[in-house]
């Protein structure tokens, strides 16, 4: 039977109301987590009545794995665009690495709730990162294999283990964030300052463009070239981050 006004006005204001929520379960488990989260703010956050919440969703839990679903899913969209076949192999690298740099720094829910599944997947919980990983991470690693052998084939990166790339993008922007409190510290500096995030975002672009590449020059080049096409974006929540880095500090 053909749709008709009526029930495509009615599907589109259900998928509107679906979508509220969801907006407003990443936002509440990404803050306080699954334990901690609460059906009656998300409620509340969505402008929905409780109900619809398990009319959607059946369960909390069901809701939860939905919410981690919808920003995993936004996030790797985005991730995955960076391998766009009109550029070189090496270039798909570099700007794979920037943007992950710039997802740490920006996407703070989704940064949140990826910790949390860890943390509940190393304790014996599945969760999500069963789905998470085949349906996210494995197609990013398997770009980023397809580019690095990609590289190598047309001589443009040196030979190099594809994993060993993936650590080597990724790690070092994972540890700067997670160092960051133990940093502060340690070196004269803010680690989540613009100046300092500025400084360390280049200095890690630059690096891969002369570790991976066979012409270091070019790599460089080039990793310059990629930091002007891609211009560091504000982070929302990064002077909140800083002031949290202070509260902690003055307490020890």
């Amino acid at each position: 039977m053909a749709s008709t006004p009526t029930n495509r006005t009615r599907h589109d204001r259900a998928d509107q109301t679906r979508k509220r929520i969801l907006h407003a379960a990443v936002r509440e488990f990404s803050t306080h987590g699954l334990s901690g989260a609460r059906t009656d703010r998300i409620a509340d956050s969505a402008k929905v009545n409780k109900a619809l919440l398990y009319y959607y969703f059946k369960s909390k839990q069901g809701l939860y794995a939905a919410a981690i679903e919808e920003v995993a899913g936004r996030v790797m969209e985005n991730a995955l665009a960076e391998f766009d076949q009109q550029y070189t192999a090496g270039e798909r690298l570099l700007r794979s690495a920037l943007h992950h740099f710039d997802r740490i720094l920006t996407q703070r829910e989704f940064q949140s709730l990826m910790q949390q599944e860890m943390v509940r997947f190393q304790s014996g919980k599945r969760g999500s990162m069963p789905v998470l990983f085949k349906t996210a991470f494995m197609p990013l690693m398997e770009k980023i294999r397809e580019a690095t052998e990609d590289g190598m084939r047309t001589g443009e990166l040196c030979k190099l283990e594809w994993l060993q790339v993936i650590y080597s993008m990724f790690g070092a922007n994972v540890f700067y964030f997670l160092s960051a409190p133990m940093m502060e510290f340690v070196l004269p500096m803010e680690p989540l300052s613009p100046k300092a995030l500025k400084v360390r975002r280049k200095a890690a672009v630059r690096f891969l463009g002369t570790a991976l590449f066979t012409d270091r020059a070019a790599g460089i080049k080039l990793a310059d070239r990629i930091l002007r096409d891609m211009p560091m974006p504000r982070a929302r929540n990064l002077q909140e981050r800083m002031e949290n880095f202070h509260v902690r500090r003055k307490a020890l």
